[in-house]
């Protein structure tokens, strides 16, 4: 065996290094999820008949109608009166207007307004970035457009992203404001765009790079969260964010198994330790029951003893009164013997037998196994975040609130359908481009929720699929076989690999208001 192991170990060696690399590479489908949120900002100036393009950069959707970027982007319009802005989304057909409402040059930042419109919003990573990280930088660099020679009617049309990698340099932040150094490369038309983890989440805006003459590595210089944060707060504005480390759906998946096994073992501990005590309780049961038999019987057969004597005093004492002529009081003696005769009699046959031993054995009652599963979480419940088993990239790890009913009915409007040991449910909502699907084993009390954040086609698609939103509770045959049919066919439209899974072990009890608010 242990030569085994050590002809092995090369082989175990490489494919280590093989997954290392794996493991550290970006989530594809987060960084197309985040591209998704970021657009091109172009500057056009009219003089009422012709349209001049003059410049562009990139930004991104903070809100649904507001998207942040570079100051130094869109400053010419705050001098020019005749320059226009549009907002040019990465996929579907429309192009947006948009206007200025906050400006800060001091850290390079500004806001816009759409004039109509909304798409979708970018979620910021508020924790630490830490030196070595993997990032993506996201935007139109205009030496891309040059190359592919696009004219002005393609730079105002929807049009996909450029994606570039490299790390963070820590420690180098610019003198000015607060900056996350990087090595993802940026050209000019990147300025505003955002620089995402692995997991798609925003790190910062991209400014400005490092110049080169052509020999030196470049590097790129990226708005921190801190300088955004404080940014989007003075223009009121309410960002998504959250402090969840990124981690892969590989290392969830990891961690879920290892932790499953380490339960299962505690299980299977905590079974033998049941049925051991289970044993002893048996045993014990049986010897007590066994010493109330023996002393059941011993008791009733003194008493069939006490009895017969006392039988033979009363038949005795009858026979002599009848010989002495007094026939009413032996009648009595007589029958009063008589009765006790077949007392005694009745006890000694009537003694329990040691068969009747099994019937005694009385075990406590076992609290923690209900009637039905099925039911024991009926009413209010608190679900919370298992970050040990989740990968979240656009959520915060907040407590919910769950209300189960009998059948299958979720906060009294959503019904669930019965699929193995548990319950489950796709939902494709009308104002939110996710798709998420549900699932509650009432056995265990866990809610395990999965979303995927598909293209605007594939949105479009899934929302095709419900043919209007599936609303109410019931048995209805139609209904549940819609919610089942909307499933299946989701499940060829979408990747096998979801963006989030989010796991929770629900337990009695209800939110606090300020909590439910959140």
């Amino acid at each position: 065996m242990v030569a085994l192991l050590r002809r092995l170990a090369p082989v175990l060696a490489a494919l280590l290094a093989i997954a290392a690399p794996l493991a550290a590479r970006a989530e594809q489908q987060d960084i197309a999820a985040a591209a998704r949120g970021v657009v091109r900002v172009v500057l056009v100036a009219t003089n009422g008949s012709d349209a001049y393009f003059v410049g562009h950069g990139s930004g991104f959707a903070v809100a649904p109608d507001k998207i942040i970027t570079n100051a130094h982007v869109v400053e010419l319009t705050r001098e020019e009166k005749d320059l226009v802005i549009g907002v040019i989304p990465s996929e579907g057909t429309k192009t947006y207007g948009g206007k200025i409402i906050a400006f800060s040059p001091g850290n390079d930042l500004a806001l816009i307004q759409l004039e109509e419109g909304s798409l979708p919003v970018s979620t910021f990573y508020a924790g630490a970035v830490t030196d070595g990280q993997h990032v993506t930088a996201i935007g139109y660099p205009g030496t891309v457009d040059r190359a592919q020679g696009l004219g002005l009617k393609q730079l105002v049309e929807p049009l996909a992203t450029v994606k570039t990698s490299g790390t963070v340099s820590s420690g180098r932040a610019s003198q000015s404001f607060d900056t996350v150094l990087h090595t993802a490369p940026l050209a000019a038309g990147n300025s505003g765009g955002p620089l995402v983890d692995d997991c798609g989440r925003v790190l910062g805006v991209n400014s400005f790079g490092s110049v080169s003459d052509g020999n030196d590595a470049e590097f790129g210089f990226a708005v921190s969260w801190r300088e955004v944060a404080s940014f989007l707060r003075q223009a009121g504005v309410s960002s998504l964010h959250t402090v969840v480390p990124c981690r892969s759906m590989a290392e969830a998946d990891a961690a879920e198994a290892a932790l499953t096994q380490r339960e299962e073992a505690r299980s299977e501990q905590s079974e033998r330790a049941r049925a051991d005590a289970r044993e002893a309780a048996i045993t014990k049961a049986r010897d007590t029951a066994e010493r109330d038999v023996i002393s059941a019987r011993e008791n009733a057969m003194a008493g069939a003893a006490v009895l017969l004597a006392l039988a033979v005093l009363g038949l005795g004492a009858g026979g002599l009164f009848y010989s002495q002529g007094r026939e009413k009081r032996a009648t009595w003696w007589l029958a009063g013997g008589g009765l006790l005769l077949f007392g005694a009699i009745g006890l000694f046959f009537l003694k329990p037998s040691f068969s009747s031993i099994d019937e005694r054995i009385r075990l406590p009652e076992d609290k923690g196994v209900t009637a039905n599963n099925a039911y024991a979480w009926a009413g209010d419940n608190i679900c919370k975040v298992d970050l040990g088993r989740s990968r979240l990239t656009i959520s915060e790890p907040n407590d919910i609130a769950f209300n189960w009913a009998d059948g299958g009915c979720v906060d009294g409007n959503m019904q669930y359908v019965s699929s193995g040991t548990g319950w489950q449910r796709a939902n494709v909502p009308d104002d939110h481009g996710f798709v998420t699907v549900s699932r509650f084993d009432p056995a265990t009390g866990t809610l395990r929720v999965q979303r995927w954040l598909p293209d605007l086609d594939t949105m479009a698609k899934a929302r095709a699929l419900t043919n209007g939103p599936i609303k109410g509770c019931g048995s209805d045959s139609a209904l549940l076989a819609r919610i089942a049919s909307l499933q299946t066919d989701l499940s060829a439209l979408l990747p096998a690999q979801p963006n989030e899974r989010i796991v929770y072990h629900c337990q009695k009890g209800r939110l606090a208001p300020s909590d439910a608010e959140k």
